[in-house]
């Protein structure tokens, strides 16, 4: 792996880099304009948790208040989007988009998914000023670099969320061994690591709006397991 995208990793996984700094790797490890990371979709809040940049903040913008645009079809599909001329080669299923992004200094946007296991938290998109092309190994370490963002993207809406709501917050002191049991489960369902296999549980009663414990329940029952196919994860009910 290119020591730059190295660093930009560790930046990610570190926890003495800040979420409104979480662009600034990006930035470094595909030099081509400016970045932005944002939260969207079905559990999460809207908002943009980085930008490098006022203009990579607007794209961000205006995505949000048109619902369209290369990071909702990043999410969607889980796969990135590449386009490198959005002026001379406009994307069709962005109409509002296109029209709206031509007032900004925005040529090619490049858009990559942020997901945790099942759950669709977000996007990276990459903006540069005039029109360019993605390399094979830019779009590795991009694609490399939003996936590493998944878990920090999942635990900060998680945290939000339970700031804002005591509920969301399992007080039971005797759910722990439920919860140990199911991580035991989910582990060997998926060969991940434990704190994934932690995550995904929070995640999922995160999504839900349940306590820990009633996920961890239906766990150790079967009414909920997840299976990997590829490089997806996927819950099964």
């Amino acid at each position: 792996m290119d020591d730059a995208v190295d660093r930009a990793l560790r930046a990610i996984r570190s926890t003495e880099i800040a979420d409104d700094d979480l662009s600034e790797p990006f930035q470094r490890a595909v030099p081509v304009g400016g970045v932005s990371v944002s939260s969207f979709g079905s559990i999460v809040a809207s908002e943009t948790i980085s930008a490098t940049d006022d203009t990579a903040f607007r794209v961000d913008e205006i995505q949000f208040d048109l619902a369209e645009g290369p990071c909702w079809t990043a999410l969607r599909h889980r796969a990135p989007v590449l386009e490198g001329d959005i002026v001379g080669n406009p994307n069709r299923e962005w109409p509002a988009f296109n029209d709206a992004v031509r007032a900004e200094s925005v040529r090619a946007v490049f858009a990559f998914p942020i997901v945790f296991g099942p759950f669709p938290l977000g996007a990276v998109d990459i903006y540069s000023p005039r029109p360019t092309e993605l390399g094979g190994a830019q779009v590795e370490a991009a694609a490399a670099l939003a996936d590493a963002l998944g878990r920090r993207v999942l635990r900060r809406a998680i945290r939000s969320a339970q700031d804002e709501d005591e509920a969301l917050v399992d007080q039971n002191p005797f759910s722990r061994r439920v919860v140990h049991q199911a991580t035991g489960v989910v582990l060997a369902q998926l060969d991940v690591t434990p704190e994934d296999a932690y995550l995904l549980i929070q995640g999922h009663a995160f999504a839900r709006r349940t306590p820990m414990r009633q996920v961890a329940e239906e766990i150790l029952a079967g009414t909920v397991r997840f299976e990997k196919h590829g490089d997806l994860i996927e819950e099964v009910r």
